[in-house]
């Protein structure tokens, strides 16, 4: 299976400055993309070294890694990435005042022929495009959601509060921040989105989905989600990557090695 990869950031309507942050490196089929937090600049430094470190450190060890290396290890490997990038960005926040509190949302996805290892923390999303249906693959971080787990709100509630931006687990707000990973099959033409809460805030899933459908390509889906979302208002930074699975499945065994 090969990917066709698109990464796409924006400021915005409402935001003077950009708190978002994407990486790709397609050469070993990486993704990863963050949306910051913090005072004056701090949130576009959090999120910048969060991509920065994990693209850096994990596409290293992903090109040095052997060819049969099992998902165990690949999983092993974004957690320890994950870690060091939070350690560095909670150690810069407590060493220069001006970025005390930064933080950041993180998505990194791992693709690999026929499946995705996808970690998430906080509220930034991915979602899965297949057959004409889109499907949301993480669970927010956030207090939103936690309310709509305990049954306290519904999800159109949710929609309408004004505490969308209260994550429960961030990138380098404190020395120690838990990874939530997960493996998901992949099929030829399937697509993935990863995105900030300034598109997902902005356009609900069958506005993207109706995106998605219209056109052909990643470039100019991302480029049409992050039209919509500033039509919509553009009220965060917005921040895409779009991921296309290309390539016939995999040849169905007709025997199975049984023996009486």
């Amino acid at each position: 299976m090969n990917f066709e990869f698109y990464a796409v950031t924006d400021r915005g309507r409402a935001r003077s400055n950009n708190e978002d942050s994407v990486a790709v490196d397609d050469g070993v089929a990486l993704a990863v993309l963050a949306d910051g937090m913090g005072g004056y600049n701090a949130g576009e430094v959090a999120s910048g070294m969060a991509t920065a470190f994990v693209r850096s450190e994990l596409g290293r060890w992903l090109a040095d890694a052997a060819p049969e290396v099992s998902d165990h290890d690949v999983r092993r490997a974004m957690d320890i990435c994950v870690d060091n990038a939070n350690r560095a960005i909670f150690n810069a926040a407590n060493a220069n005042p001006q970025y005390g509190g930064m933080g950041t949302t993180l998505v990194v996805a791992v693709f690999r022929s026929n499946r995705v290892l996808l970690g998430h923390i906080g509220d930034s999303r991915a979602y899965r495009w297949r057959d004409g249906q889109l499907v949301q693959i993480t669970r927010d971080h956030s207090l939103l959601q936690e309310q709509i787990d305990a049954g306290l709100i519904s999800p159109e509630q949710a929609a309408l509060s004004h505490n969308k931006n209260l994550v429960t687990r961030a990138v380098g707000v404190e020395d120690v921040v838990l990874l939530e990973t997960h493996m998901h099959a992949v099929l030829p033409d399937d697509w993935f989105l990863m995105c900030s809460d300034g598109l997902s805030d902005m356009l609900d899933d069958d506005s993207v989905a109706e995106v998605l459908r219209t056109h052909g390509n990643v470039v100019d889906a991302a480029h049409a989600l992050v039209d919509a979302a500033n039509e919509a208002g553009g009220r965060d930074n917005i921040a895409v990557i779009l991921v296309a699975a290309r390539g016939a499945p995999a040849a169905s065994r007709s025997w199975w090695p049984f023996r009486r």
